[in-house]
Formats: C-alpha cells, structure tokens, sequence
C-alpha cells in the first residue's frame, strides 16, 4: 500500500499572484485593509500549491481546454455589442460566432461567463504559471476596457456590462428582469481575481471606475427603491465591494458593500431564525458569504454570529451525504431529507458557495469539522461535477433513484453551474494546507507541493487517496526549522498510524482533531500516515431506514445501468435554456432501492471487488457499489430503503 509523505525541499522564489476570492493570509501586498477579526489559521496563495496528477489534476486539466476553446471575440461579443463598440475597433466589423444558451444576446443573464472565466483563467495561471491563460486573460480585460471607454463617451460614467444599463433601471423599478446584479457580481468579481492573480492593474482600473458609477447610481435612491432592489437576486455583490474594499481604502467601496445587506434576510439569521424553507439557497448563501468578510474587515461580532448559525444550520438540517443542499435550487423543509430523494437536487452552485462559506469559518476556528464537511462535499459533488469525457458540467447532482447525472453542451449552455464549474475546477489546490503562526495544517489528502516562503519550507503530498487512505509527507529546507505539523484526524477515520522517518509515534488524539506534531525538521524528513477507511451508514435526518452507504468521504451508490437513457446530449437544443429543470429522467420501474442490510456489519454484506479499486459488492443483491464521483453516464442509487 501506498503511504502519504511531506518532504522538506529547497525553496524557490514564486510570483505574487495569490489565492482564490479573499481570505485571511492571502494577498500579501495588495490588500491594505487590516484583519480585525480574530483568526486562528490562514490560507496560503493559490501560488504557492502545485497539483500533482490525481483525478483533481486531470479535472483541472480538461477545464483548461474548455475554457481555451472560447475565443476572446466571443466571449466579447455581447459586451460590444451593448455597448456599439465594434465601429472604433481597428479593422471595422468582424462577425462573430454568437455564444447559445444563458450567453445568448436575447437571455437577460448574458455576460455571466465571461466573469466567471476571468476567475478561472486567474486561478489557472495562479496554479500552473502557464502564461496561455495570462495572455487570454488579458485580452478579455483589454476589451472590456475598450468597451468601458465607449460607455463613458457616451456618459454612462464607468458602467460595464453586456446587457444595457436599462436592466437595472428595471430592478430598482421593481419590474421584471433577471437578477442584473447577479451578473455584474461575476464581472466584478473576476476584475478583481485578474488584480489579484494576474497582477493586472487595468482590471483593477476597470473595477474602480465600475464602482464610481454604480456609487453614483445607488446612493440617491430612496429607501422604497432600495427595500425593492435588493429583493432580486444580487449573488455575491456585497462581498466583491468588501474585496475591493479591502484592496483600496475607499470608503465609497465600503458603503457599497453594506448597502447591498439584504435585512429582510440577514436580520432573522442574527435573530437565530431559520425558516429556510422554499428560500433560494444560492440567493441566501452569497449574502452571508459577504457578512463574513465583513466581520474579518470590522469584527463585526454580530455577523461572525450571522455566518455561524447559517452554516450550522445549513449543515445540520438542510444537507445531503454528499455535502449539496436544495431542490430546483430551494432550501427544503428542515429534517426531511428522505421526502426530497428528486431528480433536481443539489445545485452546484450551492455547494460551491458552502466551500466558500466553510473557508471563511476554518480560518476562524481552526475546527476540523469544517474540513470534515468540505472534504465530503468536494470529493462526492465538486469533483464528480464533471464529465471525464466530455469536460462537460452538471447542473444538478440528482439523488431520484435511479436518475443520471445530466451534462451542459460546449457552446449552448453556459448555466449558472458552468459558471462556478470555470472555477471550481481551476482551484483544486486552495483548501490543501492552511498555516497559523507556528505550523502547517494539512487538511486535504491531494498529490501536492506547497512551497511556504515564509518559513523557507516546500512540502510534498503523495498519495493514492482515496483509492487508500496512505499519505507521505516529505519536507524540504535549506535549515533546519522547529515547526508543529497539524494532519487532520478525520471524523470518518479510526486507528490513524503515524510514522516519522518510520519511527512510530503515539497518538492519543480521536476522530475529528489534529494531529499535532511538533519538532525540528532537517531537509529530507518524512511523515507516513495512514487513515484508515470504513464502512458506514449515512442515515437521512428524518428517516433511519432510508441511508447511504459510505467508505471513508465517500458516498458509494448503486450503478444501474443505461435502459431507458436519452443520447445523444439531452440539451443540443439551444432554444431550450432551462429544460434541465424539468428533465425526464424516465427511470425504468425495475430499478433497485432496497437492500438487506446489518448496520452492525456491513462487512459481512459488503465486499470490495478484486481488482477494481473503491468498488464493492453487496453479497446476494446483485448491486455493484462505487464512488458517486466516478459514475457517470450511467443510472445509480445512492439513498437505499433497509430491510430489517
């Protein structure tokens, strides 16, 4: 069996790009607003981690070629042509092959992706230092200046977008449109990952002016037009005005940011309130996400309090085995999971949002059970997002038995969830290791190296996990350093081994901790752990007799074949923006959901198959159980009726 090793490796000097979105530690240099809440662990720059080959990688990789398969010009096209820019162009009009689906020029949503893939071209090149995803990257910044510039000519004061500005005057009416600030948020938000990442003060001046006019159009308005605003959907707008915020100084940017507080939502939350049911989760949690940042800017207590009681509350009562959350993008009824096994559950963007959430509280606490929960939900929903084949994205991760997971097109899509997959896929190394003052967290089992300036240390990850729960840690210095290393003790494994330079060491701590070691390195040493992996039962909330069965994180679920599947891709239709929402899944009335089972012992039901890593047997049931990450383009079962 293979083992986990950090080695201690000769540093070298990075770059100064840093890490996704805005979190403490990060940004050393571009951020001058101070931390004043109280932080316990920090997060290292996307820089600093380099992903070595493992299923994370290889999502990674495939990303990349999606997102470099995009042409400049037409993920331009919408902006331009809001803005007329093409007749000042040098070389006239150039016809463009126009983007489908949620990008079209008739959808109210367009513009959306080119935010989220300035996010994922940042955070690719953070991870890679491949300067392909600079040079495009920079392109799309140099067209929306060009755009931005038409727009002022024309006295719209710095406003940038690929929809007219008449959409907002819409919202701030009350009259129907489709969350215009949703999409600006995207817009912003990746002008603010190519600052931080790319190191391109052009998007940052595109920012600033985007924030001048959106200050001058927001601050007159009344009381009434503000209450009705903020009731359409706004995302994440609030924390991109904090970051910013957070990188300038400007008070205008901080007012921004509280203006967008939505009280008819925030204010029960800090009442401890959570009547959650039918909300839009990914309505809710951006605004929270912004609370958040505005307690590590402010030490605001109150929002610290917000955030904590939401993710507690999400968590406990809201929460599927995988780590998702939601039907048709819906909070449901609290603790009644097994009422809501549909074929529109989990929407990813959800979940990509709860990891950003979770980031926020690990580094307050320093709690493993944030790791815990985000480990199960990016190994079982994020990772498993993804086609393998095709690269394509899932909207949803469909819990019906018997469902299928269902994939967006290369140009006819562009959803909400290929948005947050340009990203997710692209930043696989943020959440691996983590630091205090003294020591390194290691709170993810990925192939990695961490190089940590700082400390004049590189720490490389090896494994196989979760294919076995081995890990060796090999450390690289050019001195000698007394440093403690923190190795999560998660809350599925039980008997951890660790060895130092294959010395065994005592553990005395249990489920849900950290392993504290604490010595001085030398270049070279090792740590080998070993995690052992088990068996369980995930029961839902509101029914013991309905559970998944577990190994490790992992969610294992039942394959069960094609019969009855459409092909080719259900969506090659580009009309048909949303018929994901109401997809017939047509699932054969012979699909098995019961299985005979001792929760005692499942071992003596549940058999690994030879040959066939992470894949089991249920003896006498004739279903074959894996990963629900792995499967894919194939029915499954993952929440089983027990038979006594």
């Amino acid at each position: 069996m293979k083992i986990i090793y950090i080695t201690l490796l000769s540093l070298f000097c990075c770059s100064t790009l840093t890490a996704q979105s805005v979190y403490p530690g990060q940004h050393k240099g571009k951020i001058k607003q101070p931390l004043n809440g109280e932080v316990k662990a920090y997060s290292f720059d996307l820089k600093d981690v380099r992903l070595l080959d493992s299923p994370f990688r290889q999502n990674m990789e495939r990303e990349s070629k999606w997102i470099l398969s995009l042409g400049v010009d037409r993920l331009l096209h919408s902006f331009r042509n809001t803005a007329g820019a093409y007749a000042g162009r040098e070389g006239g009009y150039m016809t463009v092959k126009k983007l489908g689906g949620w990008e079209s020029l008739d959808c109210e949503l367009r513009g959306h992706s080119t935010g989220h893939i300035l996010s994922g071209l940042a955070y690719l090149f953070a991870s890679t230092g491949d300067e392909r995803y600079k040079i495009k990257s920079d392109s799309i910044v140099k067209g929306l200046a060009e755009v931005q510039e038409v727009l002022i000519e024309n006295g719209q004061k710095g406003y940038i977008s690929a929809y007219p500005e008449n959409l907002i005057n819409r919202n701030i009416a009350g009259k129907s449109v489709w969350a215009p600030w949703y999409t600006l948020h995207k817009v912003y938000a990746g002008l603010i990952d190519q600052y931080l990442y790319c190191d391109n003060k052009d998007a940052l001046e595109i920012m600033q002016k985007a924030a001048s006019w959106a200050y001058q159009k927001l601050m007159p308005l009344s009381e009434e037009q503000h209450t009705i605003m903020l009731r359409n959907e706004f995302g994440g707008i609030n924390e991109a005005f904090y970051n910013l915020y957070a990188i300038t100084g400007n008070s205008e940017h901080k007012k921004l940011a509280e203006f967008f507080y939505h009280a008819a939502v925030i204010d029960p939350l800090a009442e401890h309130k959570a009547d959650l049911y039918f909300k839009h989760a990914n309505t809710f949690i951006p605004k929270v996400i912004g609370e958040a940042r505005n307690y590590e800017l402010h030490s605001s207590e109150r929002s610290k309090d917000i955030a904590n009681f939401f993710w507690n509350t999400v968590i406990d009562h809201q929460t599927y085995c995988t780590g998702g959350n939601s039907h048709k993008e819906k909070f449901i009824h609290s603790d009644s999971i097994s009422k809501n096994l549909t074929g529109y559950t989990q929407e990813t963007c959800n979940t990509n949002n709860m990891l950003k959430l979770t980031r926020h509280l690990f580094c307050w606490d320093a709690d493993p059970k944030y790791a815990d929960y985000y480990e199960r939900a990016l190994y079982n929903h994020i990772l498993g997002q993804q086609d393998p084949q095709s690269g394509m994205v899932a909207y949803f991760l469909p819990l019906l038995p018997g469902a299928h997971k269902v994939y967006s097109t290369p140009e006819n899509s562009f959803w909400c969830c290929v948005g947050t997959g340009f990203e997710n896929h692209a930043k696989y190394g943020e959440a691996i290791y983590y630091h205090d003052n003294n020591g390194l967290y290691v709170n993810l089992f990925i192939p990695s190296e961490l190089t940590w300036n700082e400390k004049g240390v590189k720490v490389k990850q090896e494994t196989d996990f979760p294919e076995n729960g081995n890990v060796r840690l090999t450390i690289s210095t050019d001195k000698n350093i007394k440093m403690p290393v923190y190795l999560r003790y998660p809350e599925w494994a039980k008997n951890v081994a660790v060895k130092v330079n294959g010395k065994k060491i005592n553990i005395k701590q249990t489920q849900s901790s950290y392993i504290s070691i604490d010595r001085t390195w030398k270049d070279g040493d090792q740590i080998e752990v070993n995690y052992p992996m088990n068996l369980y039962l995930a029961e839902t909330n509101d029914n013991p007799d309905k559970a998944a069965v577990m190994y490790g994180p992992l969610v294992l679920a039942g394959t069960m074949g094609t019969e009855g599947m459409k092909a080719p891709a259900p969506f090659s239709n580009p009309m048909l923006y949303n018929d994901y929402y109401t997809y017939d899944y047509n699932v054969p009335v012979s699909i098995k959901t019961e299985l005979s089972l001792n929760k005692k012992n499942l071992e003596q039901y549940i058999k690994p198959l030879a040959g066939s890593p992470l894949a089991f047997s249920v003896e006498k049931e004739n279903v074959r159980l894996e990963p629900i990450y792995k499967i894919h383009h194939q029915r499954y079962v993952v929440y089983w009726d027990l038979l006594k």
